[in-house]
Parts: structure tokens; sequence; C-alpha cells
């Protein structure tokens, strides 16, 4: 249970207790304030229907704003249905897609710059697939530790699901795809930028 949730119940319990002390009745009222203070003026009958209004109408404040923030906390957290809505339609979408490497690197098909900006992807298209009654934040795609230049695995969570899914990710080398800017003389390049396609896949669990 977050924090917002949490503070709406506690703002509807104190509105049925608000609602319990409009209904106490105006002679144990009396009662209890001629034993606590038996010099004390007499409460006309006026002075409870005020009372009652008064509570009520505050009570009635407190459910509406309570209302109102359970709906703001439904908006801004995930449910594991949402989620895993949003991870199957996420895996669809990036699995069988391509993208380029770094052609300044050393060894490219050695390289493992693109598991971080990767992980953004993933949470991009999370995020994307999520629907309209999703939040459009709240989504983590933490890369594993034993990661490498050609598999990379990733913890998808997002905030308000209890549910955890990894997302495996297989970079394959694809020459086909590889581009070469031209030369500064406007004749082929000497540099080649490399190409990957990338198979992905889920599974409910911890990486």
């Amino acid at each position: 249970m977050d924090a917002l949730t949490k503070l709406s119940v506690l703002g509807l319990v104190l509105s049925a207790g608000l609602l319990a002390m409009a209904c106490v009745k105006a002679d144990r009222v009396r009662a209890w304030r001629a034993r606590v203070n038996p010099s004390a003026e007499e409460l006309p009958d006026a002075a409870f229907v005020v009372a009652r209004v008064a509570l009520v109408a505050t009570a009635g404040v407190g459910v509406y704003l309570g209302v109102q923030a359970f709906g703001v906390s439904d908006d801004a957290s995930w449910d594991d249905s949402e989620l895993t809505s949003a991870v199957q339609g996420a895996t669809d979408a990036l699995d069988g897609g391509s993208g380029h490497g770094d052609m300044y690197a050393d060894d490219p098909d050695s390289d493992t710059g693109w598991i971080d900006e990767y992980a953004t992807k993933i949470e991009d298209e999370v995020v994307e697939h999520g629907g309209s009654d999703a939040p459009q934040s709240g989504v983590d795609a933490t890369p594993a530790d034993y990661n490498t230049a050609s598999k990379a695995r990733y913890r998808v969570t997002a905030s308000g699901a209890g549910t955890a899914y990894c997302l495996t990710v297989t970079r394959t080398r694809s020459k086909d795809g590889d581009y070469k800017p031209p030369g500064i003389g406007g004749g082929e390049g000497t540099l080649t930028i490399p190409s990957y396609d990338f198979t992905v896949t889920t599974r409910q669990e911890a990486c």
C-alpha cells in the first residue's frame, strides 16, 4: 500500500468518526458535560443542530477527498495485470528488431555499451503498451550483473505491481545491415557501422 492510499484510508476512517460523533444524542452530550463541568451553561438544541451539520459536512468532504485520492493513487500505480499485458506487448514489439552498434568501439562485437541504452528502450516500450488506464511512468528495466555483449537480461518491475519479469535480449551480428558512411571526398568511407538483430523473450521470474 503506497503512502497516498494509506492517507486515503486514514481520511475515510476519520470521516467515519465524524459521522459517529454526529449521531450522538444531545441528552448524552448534556449528561457528559454535566459530569465534567456541572456549572457549565445548558446548550440549546440549535447548537447541536449546527454541530451535526458541521460534522456531517466535514465528513462528506473527507469521503470525497478520500475517494478522489484513491483514483489518483490508482492512476499513478501499476497493477499486475497491467504490467503483464504491457511486458508482453513490449516483448512482441522488440523481438525481431534491429539496430546499429558503436562504430568507434575497438571491438564492436564485444561492446556492452548498448545494454544500458536498451534498458531505456524496454522501459519506453512497456509504458507505451500499458494501455490508457496504466501510468505513463514508474517502469524500471534493471540490467543483470552478468550480461555479455551478445546477451543481456533485464529485471522489469513497475511501481505498485508485485510481479517482476525477466526479459532476455540476444544480440546477433547482421552484416547485411551494416552501413558505411561516405568518405570526405564523396566515395566509399573506411568506417563501418555494424548492424545487429535482436531476439527478445520474457518469463515471469527473477533474472
